[in-house]
């Protein structure tokens, strides 16, 4: 039984908007409008799911508690979550996403396998849960790189140390060698090559995709680095103290719980802008990847980008899932 997590906000909505407001002064967390605004197509993500994923258990929709009108809340698929049903009342309100994700685990019913989606991750063609899980271990890319010095590489660095502190590199590679030095990462297994003299992890390549999870990984995390958790949840807005949902992932990595593959085969990862928008249309419209992910930029001509987006969707989904009234 394998299910999936979305979380989605509404930067339209008013009574939101009061609330990010009443937050945000003087705040100097991450409030950048690129990390709320919608592109108003959801219903794309939900047709994708329904068309190329059928063997998907339960979607857990997670929201502040609004939802778009079209939604069909009856759908026996769909599990809504309100931030209040699983995130602790001291974290809440919040509009940081890393205390959104680091919470998954909290979430009634979730099973232990499932999938965490960015609302920016699409599904284009059919892809079998193998794709995800295979001997109940997630599927995943153990390739060590460097820590990009940027926002996010704070926030990856923070999560990188705290895998350093619970995970020697020399064990895990001795212990798991043919996991880490496997053919199907194909040129990307020079880069563990490359790195190997290093004592400790650099960092793992992180491509911005789907990602499989055990539930049972986020609860041994928070087991044994609650502080941590905990101080990053406690702040309203994305701060460079924060850590990550790519923790589990890390985690994960570093203790072996994963089966080889190569993520970047089957997926694309681009950004929203007029020039690349012929490039997006090709990868849409031919479905030549399984999974797109469409980076929203802040600079973007957003509205007319957003209408040209829609409507190469429109093109391989123009059919309602059962999600929709």
């Amino acid at each position: 039984m394998i299910d999936i997590v979305m979380i989605w906000v509404d930067g339209n909505d008013p009574d939101w908007q009061k609330e990010l407001l009443k937050y945000s002064p003087n705040n100097t967390g991450d409030k950048r409008i690129n990390r709320f605004r919608d592109w108003d197509n959801l219903k794309y993500w939900f047709r994708g799911i329904e068309k190329f994923a059928p063997w998907v258990h339960k979607i857990h929709f997670v929201t502040c508690g609004h939802y778009p009108e079209w939604l069909n809340m009856n759908s026996p698929k769909l599990h809504f979550i309100k931030h209040s049903d699983y995130i602790p009342e001291e974290y809440l309100p919040t509009f940081n996403s890393h205390t959104i994700e680091l919470n998954l685990h909290r979430i009634e019913g979730l099973s232990e396998q499932f999938i965490y989606f960015n609302d920016d991750i699409f599904l284009l063609a059919p892809i079998k849960k193998e794709r995800f899980f295979k001997k109940k271990l997630p599927c995943d890319m153990g390739v060590h790189t460097a820590i990009m010095c940027n926002e996010i590489g704070h926030i990856t660095y923070n999560n990188i140390e705290t895998i350093n502190r619970h995970f020697n590199k020399k064990d895990i590679i001795r212990e798991h060698f043919f996991k880490y030095f496997n053919f199907r990462y194909g040129k990307e297994l020079l880069k563990n090559i490359c790195i190997a003299p290093w004592p400790q992890i650099t960092g793992f390549v992180n491509p911005h995709t789907a990602n499989a999870f055990l539930k049972s990984t986020l609860n041994e995390v928070w087991e044994k680095e609650n502080h941590l958790l905990h101080k990053t949840c406690l702040h309203k807005f994305r701060t460079n103290e924060d850590v990550s949902q790519y923790l589990f992932r890390f985690w994960q990595l570093a203790s072996g719980n994963f089966c080889p593959i190569n993520t970047r085969k089957d997926t694309e990862q681009i950004t929203i802008n007029k020039n690349n928008l012929s490039e997006i249309k090709r990868i849409i419209t031919s479905q030549s990847k399984n999974i797109i992910c469409l980076h929203d930029e802040s600079n973007t001509d957003f509205e007319f980008c957003k209408q040209e987006i829609i409507n190469y969707f429109e093109e391989i989904l123009p059919n309602k899932s059962s999600f929709e009234i």
